[in-house]
């Protein structure tokens, strides 16, 4: 009896955790408007990193903005882990942003009245305690364990930019937007906040990363260039 051939099953890809489609962004400032986003689609799958690169005023931050749901495109569509977030009441994309998305700012994302060890308990506690990852441990991986009871102003630059990453990446988010990350670090300094990014990737999560950096570039696995707020190859 001849055995049975046998095929091989390739397994289906896994859904994007987020996806924006033909996105649009002008700023009007009196009778001058500026198209800041002209189209861009962006689709981002579990466990990728991957870096939106382009100069200054390419619209790179707009980007992230529109995808966290902090700016609202004025077309297009922003969908996280199944939820759409684009065009919903603010209320509605902050607990999305909340559940679903990291987000480090160009402005580091800490509040001042507060340490750094407090800033990370309150983003856990509004998230419902989905943390995996204890602040000691999170603030040690970027080298800034002893800064924990410090507060933001008391940082330097480069200490400010890792305790941003750690607020980002302090819950279970799937997905982690940074806005220029390792602008203000050295280099050694930098590859081990890539470093952390990489292994926070390999856990699932979706890594985006706006950057001048040519090691955040060489570190991704997939490049966007942006220009004049469009996604050219």
């Amino acid at each position: 009896m001849t055995a049975p051939e046998l095929t091989t099953v390739q397994p289906a890809p896994a859904s994007p955790v987020l996806e924006a489609t033909s996105l649009y962004r002008f700023f009007r400032a009196g009778e001058e408007e500026t198209l800041a986003l002209r189209g861009v689609s962006v689709t981002l799958h579990p466990g990728e990193l991957v870096a939106v690169v382009g100069p200054s005023g390419s619209g790179k931050s707009t980007l992230l903005s529109c995808l966290a749901g902090l700016d609202e495109p004025d077309g297009g569509t922003v969908v996280v882990a199944g939820q759409r977030v684009s065009h919903q009441p603010e209320q509605h994309r902050a607990r999305l942003r909340s559940r679903y998305v990291g987000m480090l700012y160009q402005e580091r994302n800490l509040l001042l009245p507060f340490t750094i060890e407090q800033n990370l308990a309150l983003v856990q506690r509004l998230a419902g305690g989905s943390a995996r990852t204890h602040p000691a441990v999170l603030l040690g991986s970027l080298g800034i364990a002893d800064r924990a009871s410090a507060y933001p102003e008391e940082l330097s630059g480069g200490e400010l930019a890792r305790a941003g990453l750690a607020v980002a990446l302090a819950n279970d988010q799937v997905v982690v937007l940074a806005d220029e990350p390792t602008g203000e670090l050295d280099t050694a300094t930098e590859a081990d906040v890539l470093a952390v990014l990489r292994a926070r990737a390999e856990t699932g999560t979706a890594i985006l990363i706006a950057s001048h950096s040519p090691a955040v570039a060489a570190a991704a696995d997939r490049i966007i260039t942006l220009a004049d707020g469009q996604v050219v190859p």
